[in-house]
């Protein structure tokens, strides 16, 4: 299949089996997985796991892959070729260079990953793509520079905090959204916030929202009352984490050691059972790395604790002024 080159047609026509595959309630498929149609999951893979992401019905793997990476397109090509080899099946790109760069890692594999795309530079952080036919002009560009007919989730990047912005630009971008949808350039929508007390209003008033990201840390957890995600549940929204290694904050200057963070990490957030973390990784080691924490036990035992909890006081100590914003996410 290397060189079949996907429709807007074919993927319209996909979407429906794979909602009819899927909406029988599926929640969670790891290795434990028994009587299920696994043939439905993209790029399946035994020893990952794999989520439902709201009513967007898509099976997703329980790590994916961040946009956000220092390799070139050589490296990036062989950390895609590693994520699909372990049933990695997401990428999310948020930048223009990401999206561009990502689209090439796929060539030839586009029906291995689903790819989600944004152009934060030009959205809704800028006054002059405010707009419903500003927006859409910006997807039409990054998807012919990107050589896509379509993208499988497009989430517009919100001005931080995202309540900031006025109940028209809310109106205009959704409306982006749904335009992009309706014609077949964008299977699902959604946005991504740094503002966790905008999300609840944004999903209750605009139902079209499929699936959202905003920050997920280990120092994250479920707000015992009014939390997101009884919202989130609800509305059956489905929901990414980004920011799983706070900004890259949690590591220090010894790689065994970071390998075993990130891990902890992974494992404290599918715990939770609240985000897919989205972590972007730098190197093959490192998307074998957490395909490993997948495949361990979830449940930190008491040493486990207290060695995440160390390395959050170091994370926090440590975190740069231009991420201090992390620490209004402690209760999500």
């Amino acid at each position: 299949m290397d060189n079949i080159k996907v429709s807007r047609r074919k993927f319209m026509r996909d979407s429906v089996v794979t909602a009819a595959g899927v909406a029988a309630g599926l929640g969670v498929i790891g290795q434990n997985a028994k009587a299920v149609n696994t043939s439905r999951i993209l790029n399946y893979n035994p020893n990952m796991e794999y989520r439902r992401q709201g009513k967007t019905n898509l099976m997703i793997s329980a790590v994916c892959l961040g946009g956000h990476s220092r390799s070139n397109q050589k490296e990036r090509n062989e950390i895609v070729s590693r994520a699909i080899d372990v049933g990695i099946n997401y990428i999310d790109a948020c930048t223009r260079g990401e999206v561009i760069r990502d689209a090439k890692a796929l060539k030839g594999r586009r029906d291995k990953m689903y790819l989600s795309l944004s152009h934060c530079g030009h959205e809704i952080r800028s006054k002059e793509y405010r707009t419903t036919k500003k927006l859409m002009e910006v997807l039409d560009g990054l998807l012919k520079e990107s050589n896509q007919e379509y993208t499988d989730l497009w989430r517009i990047t919100c001005y931080e905090p995202g309540g900031r912005h006025s109940f028209n630009t809310a109106c205009e971008f959704v409306g982006a959204l749904e335009k992009a949808k309706k014609q077949g350039k964008a299977r699902f929508i959604g946005f991504s916030t740094h503002d966790r007390k905008w999300i609840k209003f944004m999903i209750e008033y605009f139902p079209q929202i499929d699936c959202i990201c905003f920050p997920f840390t280990t120092m994250s957890k479920r707000a015992p009352k009014d939390s997101v995600f009884d919202a989130l549940k609800k509305q059956d929204v489905g929901a990414f984490g980004i920011k799983p290694f706070a900004a890259g904050s949690l590591f220090r200057d010894d790689r065994e050691e970071n390998y075993k963070r990130a891990r902890l990490a992974i494992r404290y957030i599918l715990h939770s059972n609240t985000v897919i973390p989205i972590p972007g990784l730098n190197s093959v080691q490192q998307v074998d790395n957490v395909a490993k924490a997948v495949m361990e036990r979830r449940e930190l035992d008491v040493k486990e604790k207290a060695e995440l909890d160390n390395a959050n006081k170091q994370a926090w100590a440590k975190l740069p002024a231009n991420y201090q914003w992390l620490k209004n996410w402690e209760y999500v």
